[in-house]
């Protein structure tokens, strides 16, 4: 018959030497000088020698739960397998299995592609897996993961608008199915079938300002009364014509206003090349103003909600529209397409604007040389480009139609 209660158990004191108390068939509990308790069972796979296997801590694992555990043990030993190497085996299996979940093996895929990845390119697809697929099919084991599985995610993606963000998680998919396929984690690509199976959207792509685009956007930056750094953002991507993430995420560090450049280290350029901006005249008098602003700090255009992190990627376009911009007239990254259609119209060479605009070449061995290449061209050019926006006739709005300002 058992000989413990849980009563004989729970009252059961340490002495200076570990000693135990026998349960019957095999079961007993090992008390300890520091108080903890173990239960344990003694088996015999060959009668010269016996074995021990750890069932747990009490009271973690109770009584009832002991007998329990010890009964599966006893069935495993009369099938000649120990016991504590199958509970080895067992934590094994699952330590792969965690190992081979979608998740996981995303997880590992990211990891791979951090050094090739901008921080924010790398954000933006962990974000992506984090918020859309790892709460539907994280857990799933990545070998039972299909198209069906995916479809859900994208669908579920696309219904909230965010179709554009749908199309590049299944790209991203894909690769992680290709990195598994190669890892012997998965036999196929279910993404691969997906492709085609969401509605692309139609592509806005940049427009250019006319003349007279720049002048009504002058005038109305002027009377602008909203914050005063954003203003100046406004106008020195005019004058830089940057991407608006470049801007952004500008640091005081990177700035020369004495040479009057700007170096934009490769982490933060899109194609991950340093890019040199010579900034003209006009570009180093906006700087100065926002010195004495933000000056004390890291970044250029702080945000004044966190003061830790920069200006939203939505501040500048949010400003275009509250200066009466219907929403997507105008956007930040139109400035870029208005330089580069204007300074085309007055002759200028391909190879500069195309640097400027800090696109790669084509040709592989033209771009080993293109580090600062054509530096002092694009200096020139980017004064005469400053001093013909100034010329431009400011435009207002009185009684519904345009007019020179005089």
């Amino acid at each position: 018959m058992p000989s413990l209660t849980d009563t004989k158990i729970r009252t059961a004191k340490p002495t200076d030497k570990p000693y135990i108390l026998q349960d019957g068939n095999g079961l007993y509990l090992e008390v300890r000088p520091s108080g903890s308790k173990y239960w344990r069972y003694r088996f015999w796979l060959t009668p010269e020698k016996d074995g021990r296997y750890t069932i747990g801590e009490y009271p973690a694992i109770s009584l009832s739960e002991a007998r329990r555990e010890r009964e599966r043990a006893r069935e495993m030993v009369k099938l000649g397998i120990n016991p504590t190497h199958e509970k080895q085996t067992d934590k094994l299996r699952q330590a792969v299995s965690r190992a081979t979940t979608f998740e996981a093996v995303t997880r590992e895929w990211l990891d791979k592609k951090a050094d090739k990845l901008t921080p924010y390119s790398l954000k933006q697809m962990t974000s992506a897996f984090e918020q859309n697929a790892f709460p539907k099919i994280g857990r799933l084991p990545i070998r039972s993961v299909t198209a069906a599985h995916l479809l859900d995610v994208l669908q579920t993606m696309e219904k909230r608008g965010a179709a554009s963000y749908a199309l590049m998680l299944r790209q991203w998919c894909s690769a992680v199915f290709r990195h598994a396929v190669v890892t012997l984690r998965a036999d196929g690509d279910p993404a691969a079938a997906l492709k085609g199976a969401l509605h692309r959207p139609k592509v806005n792509h940049s427009k250019a300002m006319t003349r007279e685009d720049i002048g009504d956007f002058l005038a109305r930056v002027r009377e602008y009364g909203g914050n005063r750094t954003t203003v100046l953002a406004m106008r020195l991507i005019l004058y830089t014509f940057v991407r608006t993430v470049e801007l952004r995420k500008a640091s005081w560090n990177e700035f020369d206003l004495v040479a009057g450049e700007w170096k934009i280290p490769a982490e933060r350029m899109k194609m991950r090349r340093t890019h040199w901006v010579p900034l003209p005249q006009q570009a180093v008098a906006i700087l100065e103003e926002l010195k004495r602003i933000t000056g004390a700090g890291e970044w250029l255009f702080p945000n004044f909600r966190r003061p830790s992190d920069v200006m939203s990627a939505t501040t500048i376009n949010r400003a275009l529209e509250n200066m009466g911009y219907s929403s997507g007239l105008w956007t930040g990254h139109d400035f870029r397409a208005t330089a580069s259609t204007q300074l085309y119209e007055m002759g200028y060479r391909t190879e500069w604007i195309e640097r400027q605009l800090a696109h790669v070449e084509d040709n592989k061995t033209k771009a080993a040389y293109n580090h600062a290449e054509y530096l002092t061209e694009r200096r020139q050019m980017l004064q005469i480009w400053a001093d013909w926006i100034d010329k431009i006739p400011e435009m207002t709005i009185r009684n519904d139609e345009y007019v020179d300002l005089i």
